[in-house]
């Protein structure tokens, strides 16, 4: 079973405690240099649901999800 991708909230949540983290200057270099990887990683996931939202509202605005109009029988 695939494991349910955290939300665009969670993740910023997480970056931001990581940041905190990392700015302290108390962590040990090895846990910040992981700190670091993931941080990047969620950066990623953020930057990419970011666009994914930007693209879907771009083609609603668009007027993509026009009505279908079905062309009238001639008689």
């Amino acid at each position: 079973m695939k494991k349910k991708e955290p939300a665009f909230e969670e993740r910023l949540a997480r970056l931001q405690a990581i940041i905190a983290a990392l700015e302290s200057g108390s962590t040990p270099l090895a846990e910040s240099v992981a700190l670091y990887k993931e941080g990047l990683a969620h950066a990623a996931a953020c930057r990419k649901q970011l666009e994914q939202a930007r693209h879907d509202i771009k083609i609603q605005a668009e007027g993509a999800f026009a009505p279908f109009d079905m062309p009238e029988e001639d008689e």
